[in-house]
């Protein structure tokens, strides 16, 4: 429908120019939008205000001018006004918003998919925890949305590929090393302090006692530096393969998992940095090398190797980034903790000192903290002091459904509060609930139908003339908004329009579904109304779907 707009207001600026009334016949990148409030029409086009500067006239009168040449025909339009500045509200006839239940029923679940991404590649890497222990609520929330997101830009048409970086290089594995050697000392009888800056969860008792059960007491007398990666190594392991089955329980599944310490392995740190050092953009300073970039916006400059020699968290990244470019995407999108916002502007900088633009190839999505809230009160919650709530604790409680869609129900960069109680509750004011509960009644409305022998087999020749309350033309409209709502969670990089989205659809069904009866006595009115609620049960699926949440037929 944007686009037939868009074309006869086109056709019509020609035609003023034709006629003498208009200077130019040439359009500007006018746009055709849906107005937020539904008293000024059900699009509003901006092409005046545009034009009135080439045309040396008030864009109400070029408004004028068009609206005088535009085939209102073509359009289906009953009304046209001009408002505030210059504004072109447009009122189209009802009928013109049928055809898009015969869209829906004949797309079915690829209703709403596009391909305005044309097939750029883009990678996603989100979670990235480091292999030190379980993943924690915080995490869960960048989970569901990283591999929301990864799915509304395949729906848009984009390739997508999504990544896990694994920080199993540096000095946390050391510590976590040295944190499993302790706890196989103490389970082993031996009485030693645990370090002050280990890795206190009782997780690391349980893979203690795996490792144990493995090699008995072999290494109890061995010292920590001789053994220490071996410990690593199993601790690594064994947290990384917790890692994957907890994401897996949650329906996150990454297409490739990269290693850090392949980057030092394959001598790629090093090659990285020499490569940049000889563009000038590393510097030698008191017995450190520093990268600089400052020259980006940064702060100051930063260190990328030490004093001692040894390279920091910042030079893997550089190096890790320069694999990712050279891997052939055109867009990098990383997810990352709100704890990370300080890191943002060196590592673009970094980036766009590999030749790469920075400002349109490489996105950082900051996504906030999660505040979770049991009995109605907050809960602390210290990853260093191991006190928080892990991913598999709100799954096994909660469900998976219903944990995604709670993350998803914000803009990344707002705070969420995760209310166990609501979450589980079955009510109404469950979000997650009432939107799966819209597409299970339907289902239910369904079966109904068929034990009253209502012919719901094909649809070829229903009336949707029938449809004429108020409800059904404005759930026919919020059904027509659903491909734009994917464009444009893909193009901003939001997922939560379609959380909000499908919240939207489920509250106008049940409120549809209380004021008027869909099965009646009336049999063709009655298959009009099944044909409507058919398609608000592809596009809740379809919007479900993307969001990784189940679309249940009974609740």
């Amino acid at each position: 429908m944007k686009k037939r707009i868009a074309d006869a207001f086109k056709h019509a600026v020609k035609s003023a120019y034709d006629a003498g009334e208009l200077k130019s016949e040439s359009v500007p990148g006018f746009q055709v939008e849906i107005p937020k409030h539904k008293d000024h029409g059900d699009f509003a086009v901006n092409i005046a205000m545009l034009m009135a500067k080439g045309e040396k006239a008030s864009p109400r009168i070029i408004a004028e001018k068009i609206i005088n040449h535009l085939d209102k025909g073509a359009c289906d339009i009953k009304i046209m006004e001009i408002a505030g500045p210059g504004f072109i509200n447009i009122f189209l006839k009802d009928s013109s918003w049928f055809a898009i239940l015969d869209e829906i029923s004949v797309k079915g679940e690829c209703f709403g998919k596009s391909d305005i991404g044309k097939g750029q590649r883009i990678q996603v890497e989100f979670v990235s925890a480091n292999p030190t222990g379980p993943l924690h609520i915080g995490h869960g929330r960048g989970a569901a949305f990283g591999d929301a997101l990864s799915s509304v830009l395949r729906a848009a048409g984009y390739e997508v590929e999504t990544e896990y970086y694994i920080n199993d290089a540096g000095n946390q594995m050391d510590k976590l090393g040295e944190s499993l050697f302790v706890r196989y000392l103490q389970i082993s009888g031996k009485d030693i302090t645990f370090p002050d800056n280990g890795y206190k969860g009782d997780y690391l008792i349980k893979i203690a006692e795996d490792f144990k059960k493995i090699h008995g007491d072999r290494y109890v007398d061995e010292p920590i530096d001789k053994v220490n990666e071996i410990f690593i190594e199993f601790a690594s392991e064994s947290i990384l393969n917790s890692i994957k089955d907890d994401l897996k329980q949650f329906g996150v599944k990454h297409d490739l998992w990269f290693s850090e310490k392949t980057l030092f392995d394959n001598n790629l740190v090093d090659k990285t940095l020499n490569d940049l050092e000889n563009k000038g953009f590393i510097y030698n300073k008191d017995g450190a090398k520093w990268f600089k970039s400052s020259k980006f916006g940064d702060e100051k400059d930063r260190v990328v190797i030490r004093d001692n020699g040894l390279t920091t968290y910042f030079a893997s990244d550089i190096a890790y980034h320069d694999n990712k470019f050279k891997r052939g995407y055109d867009r990098i999108i990383n997810l990352w903790g709100a704890d990370h916002h300080g890191y943002v502007q060196r590592l673009k900088g970094a980036v766009s000192a590999l030749g790469i633009d920075a400002d349109k190839r490489f996105s950082v999505i900051l996504v906030q903290f999660v505040s979770l809230i049991k009995d109605g009160e907050p809960v602390a919650m210290s990853t260093r002091a191991a006190q928080f709530e892990t991913l598999k604790d709100v799954v096994d409680e909660v469900g998976k459904d219903a944990a995604r869609f709670s993350f998803l129900l914000r803009r990344a960069d707002s705070p969420l509060d995760f209310d166990m109680d609501l979450v589980k509750a079955r009510t109404i004011d469950n979000p997650v609930f009432y939107v799966q509960y819209a597409h299970a009644r339907i289902c239910s409305i369904f079966e109904t139908a068929m034990e009253n022998n209502i012919d719901i087999s094909h649809w070829k020749d229903i009336d949707p003339t029938l449809l004429t309350t108020e409800d059904e033309v404005s759930i026919i409209k919020l059904l027509a908004s659903f491909p734009e709502v994917i464009a444009k969670s893909a193009q901003f990089l939001e997922p939560h329009r379609i959380t909000y989205y499908l919240g939207e659809l489920a509250s106008k069904f049940h409120g549809y579904y209380n004021r008027h009866r869909v099965i009646t006595e009336d049999i063709p009115l009655s298959r009009a109304r099944l044909y409507l609620i058919n398609a608000i049960r592809h596009v809740l699926k379809n919007g479900l779907t993307i969001l990784g949440v189940s679309a249940p037929g009974k609740m």
